[in-house]
């Protein structure tokens, strides 16, 4: 077994607490299973080998028999058959299933549910099986192996639920700990084979965080449904339910294949597709099969009553135009009442409430909709009481607050007490609002509608996985902080892709208590080594989380070549290159890769990579044609062919993922767009439209051109304002200037200086079509021990090029250790790094592993609408020591998350102060911020994935001090702190962090 052990932090109680965590990891799963899949929420009850008082599940060629009731839930004896099959394919030896008689074996495994199980009940009663841990609750599962449990059965393998989905989510736990991926299916990830499998003695019972934990497939067009056509048909085209011709059969063959993964992951509840599809008409047995694998259906927050838009539309579209309840109110009250009628058979959540067709706003004004959408309520409330009779008041229902509904809520409108208030995100991940005090009491308690992908303003993202699963971790524990347990469901687009998110969404919903913040990295390596064995587990996680990371950065659909600077930081170089590598470990991970696990590492692993990797690469080039072009470079037009190879590189990758990989039985998952918009709406076809590549006419003559680091301008001739970014002794020791040719013709060079501190990397060579970089490095052996300055000369064609250096001799003998020094007028400092984390009582800053935009972050953390905390009373600090040779003023900028006040009546605040001063506020988050396409604030927001907020700070004197961040509003996720004084340059991540002065030992 081979671990890849990374240390990240430079902060050393951090360090050591990784250190040891990782070390556990590595005990714990030696002494576990070596092979077998890992446990996802730390329990672990299979071995390989025999321990005292074990079950033998599967051992010397013979599995045990596993006995049920008939008279048990369809829903349970259908999942007991995928059990059954699961051992199989793991043991090659499937076991016998036998139903309501026990027969004379030594051991057995008995599966049933708590009331529906004549095995279980006799268990119970003879007091052979304790299930009060379990009886009555949601969902609870109880595995535990027993002695005696029937005459002439020594040992027994127990496997009760409290209900129907607790015994269901109890049997696919055992096919998960055994080997078989809950991914089989979508991923192609092949079940891991053991000679023998044995159940440890022990109980070992679980049930959910949250109640209802679903998904929504959503945006499935172009992608899913082309596959679903190609692959199932159309639906037969009907008059009575009327269905067109050439839609997309999204009927029980598929559903049943989505209804079985949702269980395996421990989900409950589907909005189902919608876009041209309706659930219960397209194929009768849809809602049939949902109640029996046990499925809670919904409608999508658009769509109330159990009904779909495209039932409206198929019915009345053509006479009535779409729906709108100031003119259709009879026919929308016929309508839904016909919806419940339908399905009151079967487990539902109801959609309430009402938006315009399309998913778009209601017309009228805000008091007109406020009134109509509960009257609404009301009518379709007395429905629901009308079609179930007695049992309406135990009917779930939901009231999604999506964009203008939530505006209607807070300006007044009512929601009976019974409805769920599902909150939503912006669309891009950030929670506008949860519940308050007062609304925590309500019994219908508070959900969150959550989003993976997205179509609409400001930019669409519906291409690939751009979510990190720390930020899920970040605002889905929120909401369980602030009791928006009731309903989680997430927006999953076209479904195949999101792999990792979507289980890591469903397993915190399952058990938030054990998925804290700094479990990030362990569970990303527990569901790799699940998905494809241990051996190279926490190499594959580095390239998830790294992956996830990049694109939660920007997702891809909303990069362009002026994303990352191309002349600061060396920023957009060093982002593609992290990409570049990452794309270097995965292909040669595929190569050591066994071939049964190939097709599944190529889908989660390797393609997306790749093909953002290549994406990255397109987009510096095309940044370059833009800036030789400008710089009249002759490789101005190199880098506009790389761009178009790359754009090349990047349809070949989709058609390989479409037509090549897995024999192309994925084919159409790659149809979605991703290069060429313009607008909010993905492009009609990838193009390089929206990228103007610029072509010079390139003369014979060579030219010399020098470019410096940090300079958009060039230079062909001596000039005062040829100045290299100053040097110094601590974060700027390195520097580059680059020699370009504007002609065709080859040219000699040669570089000369009058200082002997700099080292220069190349003094003579050639300069052809292809630039050259040059780079200057601090000589440490001869340091001046003042500030210096001096001149390199770059002789080539026409006059030389004389350059000024600067080299600036920081004097930090009286800093602090440990301190973050100025340099160049700057100083960044990553969030995690503090020398100081000084808590108040339940507040506290809480780091969360691989958050943001860089390293991690620091979550403000305080009991649920805890008020405003205050600076030497009660408020958390982060204390930072730095070292400053500036005088005069600091202006502070706090990269943090881009939040929303899920708070209300309330801004969101943070505080800094420098030392003992008082502390200046800062509003991260001002109180009513609009979430709009209207408003630039949010939209740039949400596209760069992160907020700045900005305070200047006096500076009283050169030397050591103590930069304070103060913790005053809960929410907040701090990532990264600069302090300029007068060198900090434009990029997108800031600059990196500064170099501090070594501790002493």
């Amino acid at each position: 077994m081979i671990y890849n052990l990374k240390i990240f932090s430079k902060n050393p109680v951090r360090a050591f607490r990784q250190a040891a965590f990782i070390l556990v990891l590595i005990c714990a799963t030696i002494g576990a299973i070596p092979t077998a899949a890992w446990a996802l929420n730390g329990k672990n009850y299979i071995s390989e080998s025999y321990v005292k008082n074990a079950f033998k599940l599967s051992a010397g060629g013979r599995s045990a028999t596993i006995v049920a009731s008939s008279t048990d839930h369809k829903g349970v004896l259908r999942a007991l058959l995928d059990l059954q099959g699961d051992i199989g394919k793991v043991t090659d030896h499937q076991p016998a299933v036998l139903y309501d008689k026990v027969p004379s074996q030594k051991e057995l495994i008995i599966v049933g549910t708590i009331g529906k199980s004549a095995l279980i009940d006799r268990l119970v009663k003879s007091g052979k099986l304790n299930v009060s841990a379990i009886k009555g609750k949601w969902e609870n599962f109880l595995l535990q192996v027993i002695d005696d449990p029937f005459p002439g059965v020594t040992k027994a393998f127990v496997i009760a639920g409290s209900d129907k989905r607790g015994t269901i989510y109890g049997l696919y736990d055992v096919s998960s700990s055994i080997g078989v991926s809950p991914w089989h299916y979508w991923a192609d990830v092949p079940p891991k084979k053991h000679t023998n499998l044995y159940i440890k003695s022990g109980r070992y019972s679980e049930g959910p965080s949250v109640k209802y934990r679903g998904i929504f497939i959503n945006d499935e067009d172009p992608d899913l449904t082309r596959w679903v056509r190609e692959n199932f048909g159309t639906v037969k085209p009907s008059t009575n339910p009327p269905v067109r011709a050439g839609v997309a059969n999204y009927g029980h063959e598929f559903y049943a294949k989505v209804f079985e993964l949702l269980l395996r992951i421990k989900a409950n509840y589907l909005w189902p597709a919608m876009w041209s599809n309706a659930f219960n008409e397209d194929d009768a047995e849809n809602p049939k099969l949902a109640d029996e694998f046990g499925i809670v259906m919904g409608t999508s927050h658009q769509e109330p009553m159990l009904r779909s838009q495209q039932e409206w539309d198929r019915r009345y579209i053509r006479t009535l135009g779409n729906w709108d309840y100031t003119k259709h109110a009879d026919t929308l009250a016929k309508f839904w009442r016909e919806g419940i009628s339908r399905n009151k058979g079967y487990e539902s959540v109801i959609t309430m409430g009402l938006r315009g067709a399309n998913d778009t706003e209601m017309k009228g004004s805000l008091t007109d909709n406020i009134a109509m959408v509960e009257g609404i309520a009301s009518t379709q409330q007395n429905i629901i009481k009308d079609e179930y009779g007695a049992a309406a008041s135990n009917v779930p229902q939901v009231w999604c607050l999506y964009k203008e509904i939530m505006e209607y809520y807070n300006n007044g409108m009512r929601v009976p007490d019974n409805i769920t208030l599902l909150w939503a995100d912006d669309n891009w991940g950030n929670i506008r609002r949860l519940p308050d005090a007062k609304e925590r009491l309500r019994a219908g308690g508070a959900g969150v509608y959550y989003h993976f992908d997205y179509h609409g303003d400001p930019r669409s993202y519906e291409w690939i996985n751009t979510n990190p699963i720390a930020k899920i971790w970040d605002q889905m524990s929120l909401a369980k902080q602030y009791g928006a347990d009731k309903i989680w469901i997430v927006n999953v687009g076209h479904f195949k892709g999101y792999e990792l998110p979507m289980q890591y969404f469903m397993d915190l919903a399952w058990d938030t208590n054990y998925w804290t913040s700094d479990k990030i990295h362990a569970y990303t390596t527990q569901w790799a080594a699940n998905q494809f064995g241990s051996q190279y587990a926490g190499d594959i996680a580095d390239i998830l989380n790294k992956y996830t990371k990049y694109n939660g950065r920007r997702k891809p659909e909303s990069l362009t070549s002026s994303t990352y600077s191309l002349i600061n930081y060396n920023e957009a170089e060093n982002v593609v290159s992290d990409y570049v590598q990452l794309q270097k470990k995965a292909e040669q991970l595929y190569v050591k890769m066994p071939e049964n696990l190939r097709d599944a590492y190529y889908q989660i692993v390797l393609f997306p990579v790749k093909a953002c990797a290549q994406l990255y690469e397109m987009y510096l080039a095309a940044a370059k044609n833009e800036l030789y072009a400008k710089q009249q470079r002759a490789s101005a037009n190199e880098m506009a062919a790389r761009t178009r190879l790359f754009f090349q590189k990047d349809s070949l990758l989709m058609n390989e993922y479409n037509h090549v990989y897995a024999g192309g039985r994925w084919n159409h998952f790659m149809d979605e767009t991703h290069i060429g918009y313009t607008t909010w709406s993905p492009p009609r076809k990838n193009s390089l439209d929206a990228i103007k590549l610029k072509e010079l006419q390139v003369p014979q003559a060579a030219t010399m051109g020098v470019a410096l680091e940090g300079n958009e301008n060039s230079w062909a001739e001596h000039t005062e304002q040829t100045v290299l970014p100053a040097f110094d002794n601590y974060n700027n020791t390195n520097h580059y200037l680059e020699l370009f040719n504007k002609g065709r013709l080859p040219f000699n060079y040669t570089i000369s200086s009058n200082v002997n501190w700099l080292n220069i990397s190349n003094i003579s060579g050639s300069v052809d079509s292809l630039d050259k970089r040059i780079l200057f490095s601090l000589n440490k052996f001869a340091l001046p021990k003042a500030n210096a300055e001096g001149i390199v000369t770059i002789s080539g064609t026409g006059q030389p090029v004389n350059v000024k250096v600067n080299y600036v001799a920081l004097q930090t003998s009286m800093a602090k250790p440990g301190s973050f020094v100025e340099s160049g007028g700057v100083i960044a400092i990553e969030a995690a790094h503090f020398a100081k984390n000084v808590p108040s009582g339940a507040r506290e800053w809480k780091e969360i592993e691989d958050y943001g935009l860089t390293l991690s972050g620091m979550r403000a953390t305080a009991p649920a609408n805890a008020p405003a905390a205050v600076p030497g009373k009660n408020a958390p600090c982060l204390e930072y020591p730095l070292y400053l040779t500036s005088t005069d003023t600091a202006e502070i900028t706090l990269i943090t998350s881009p939040l929303l006040n899920v708070m209300p009546d309330r801004d969101i605040r943070i505080a800094v102060s420098f030392d003992d001063e008082a502390p200046i506020y800062m509003v991260n988050v001002p109180d009513k911020f609009k979430v709009h396409w209207s408003n630039p604030a949010w939209a740039q927001t949400v596209v760069k994935q992160a907020r700045q907020v900005k305070t200047t700070l006096k500076i009283k004197s050169r030397g050591n001090h103590t930069l304070k961040v103060w913790l005053i509003d809960p929410g907040v996720v701090l990532e990264k702190i600069i302090v300029n004084t007068g060198g900090l340059k434009p990029s997108y991540l800031g600059p990196p962090e500064s170099v501090s002065v070594p501790r002493k030992l």
